[in-house]
């Protein structure tokens, strides 16, 4: 009797039972689809997180190399330098001038650049006597009488004897011009050496990119390592003999280029400083003046000279002697050479084995080329300029030579003493100037810690146009590659979450900069980009 009213009971409920085995067979459908879209959500976020883990730390293991890499090249331009400006030789003969007079032993060269301050009158006659066959272009520099020498055979003729006026007005030039040299070429090679090493880290990371994507993903991690050496395997347009022979480029500055620009910055400082006599009182505010005036000769003095001030012949060679580099730094042996006695097949019948003329080198080159020529390299350059030189004038020449309290380091209880000690009122003679010059000439080219090239890093946008450099192409760079047409993966995941993660950090360091330059080219439309979406991030 109840079997019978159960299956009474169940016949009359029968569409209930469907209804519901319907929506619970639904949910169960619809919350295994949710579940599993959360959990490809997670996994994308997750993939998402360490592609820009990725990139920034090696963005920032790129930059760090960088400013290894300035401190290992400094010293060879340093060395350059000091030998074609020898201070210290005049202190010497300034030295054995004073010595003489006196008739007396030899005198700490550390007094040598203050005696001028308590010099007795009968030296003042003798200066004044010399001041105008100073000012009349009789000026010779201690480099001179040596290449002269060279030139007559190595017969070495008896130098002509110089004046204590002579002395003191090549030492005031050749002091002032190594340490404002040195300043240059450190900031044209920092930013030489960012470009280089951007460039090719954003080769390395594509490469990378691309090697996964062509592989069963058995190894999902890309690699920080350069290990373009160990690799026998082709890569993404990275070939580790193409970056040596790139990076040994630099050996155009180290060697040839800062000897032209050392010959701009010493007409300037002629120029400007010609008029100044040692023993001359000289306020904060006349030498910054001053330093100012010399910048506007070698820089520009409007922004429109600026932007067309070019760079480009102090940091790479010109296209007929970019062999020569690669065969002075060793990365080309004259058997290499078309047209030498070993091989003499004339560069227009043969292939031209020289690899600057095609290939991956020549588009490193002529990309760091078009980099240099921008204007917003011009930019970047007056701004490490900027930093460098308030470095040297509003805290070494400021706390050293006058005796200032230093701007950048005080407390607010010392706020007083800032007021009261105006910089206008400040007077010290040239000479003490030129003695602190002289030590921040070692200081620049061979300090350690270096605060120069510490001042240059902390400018925030050198590290943006660091980031555009090495983010630029990512978009039809990797999509376009044959390997990855054929591999049955998409390299949107890694490349995508990397170019949103460069795109923030381009954004957060060109914060300040303020750059909008409206050019055609393709790192100049990257750098408006960066621009425009942080003035559309200020405006919301």
């Amino acid at each position: 009797m109840m079997i019978a009213s159960t299956k009474r009971w169940v016949r009359r409920n029968r569409v209930n039972f469907a209804v519901g085995a319907s929506v619970l067979g639904a949910g169960y459908v619809a919350s295994q689809y949710i579940l599993s879209k959360i959990s490809e959500t997670r996994q994308r976020m997750s993939d998402d997180r360490i592609a820009k883990e990725n990139l920034r730390r090696r963005f920032q293991q790129n930059q760090e190399d960088c400013t290894i890499t300035v401190l290992a090249l400094l010293p060879t331009a340093t060395e350059n330098i000091l030998a074609a400006l020898p201070v210290e030789q005049i202190t010497e003969d300034l030295q054995q001038k004073k010595a003489e007079r006196l008739g007396r032993g030899t005198i700490p060269r550390d007094g040598v650049l203050s005696e001028v301050l308590s010099g007795p009158s009968s030296v003042a006659d003798e200066d004044g006597k010399s001041q105008a066959s100073l000012n009349s272009g009789s000026y010779v520099h201690a480099s001179q009488t040596v290449n002269s020498n060279k030139e007559n055979g190595g017969n070495v003729t008896p130098k002509q004897s110089k004046s204590r006026a002579q002395l003191w007005n090549e030492l005031k030039i050749s002091s002032i011009t190594r340490t404002f040299t040195l300043l240059y070429t450190l900031s044209l090679l920092t930013i030489l050496t960012r470009i280089q090493l951007n460039l090719l880290g954003r080769q390395s990371y594509l490469s990378s990119v691309v090697s996964m994507a062509s592989h069963p993903p058995h190894d999902l991690t890309i690699r920080l390592e350069n290990r373009d050496d160990d690799n026998t395997e082709p890569s993404y347009d990275s070939d580790f003999q193409t970056n040596r022979k790139f990076l040994t480029f630099s050996w155009w500055l180290l060697h040839r280029g800062w000897k032209d620009l050392m010959q701009n910055v010493e007409k300037a400082v002629k120029d400007v400083f010609a008029a100044l006599s040692p023993r001359e009182d000289v306020s904060l505010g006349t030498l910054s003046g001053a330093i100012l005036d010399v910048r506007k000769k070698v820089e520009g003095a409007s922004l429109k000279e600026r932007r067309n001030r070019r760079w480009l012949p102090y940091l790479l060679p010109p296209n007929d002697q970019e062999d020569l580099v690669l065969r002075e730094s060793g990365m080309l042996t004259p058997l290499d050479t078309p047209g030498s006695s070993d091989n003499p097949s004339p560069p227009e019948s043969s292939e031209h084995c020289m690899t600057t003329q095609s290939g991956p080198l020549r588009r490193l080159l002529d990309e760091t080329s078009d980099l240099i020529e921008s204007p917003t390299f011009s930019q970047i350059l007056t701004l490490l300029l900027d930093a460098t030189f308030s470095h040297l004038t509003d805290q070494k020449l400021r706390s050293e030579a006058y005796k200032l309290p230093d701007v950048s380091d005080h407390f607010p209880s010392d706020t007083q003493a800032m007021l009261d000690s105006d910089p206008t009122q400040a007077h010290v003679k040239l000479a003490t100037i030129l003695a602190v010059v002289t030590r921040q000439a070692h200081a620049i080219g061979n300090g350690l810690p270096n605060e120069y090239v510490q001042t240059m890093d902390s400018v925030n946008e050198l590290e943006a146009f660091a980031a555009v450099i090495y983010s630029s192409h990512f978009e039809f760079a990797v999509p376009n590659d044959q390997s990855l047409k054929h591999s049955g993966q998409s390299p949107t995941t890694e490349t995508n979450g990397s170019q949103k993660s460069m795109q923030k950090t381009q954004t957060a360091k060109a914060e300040q900069s303020g750059v909008l330059d409206p050019t055609t080219t393709m790192f100049e439309h990257a750098w408006g980009e960066v621009v425009s979406k942080e003035i559309a991030a200020a405006r919301d």
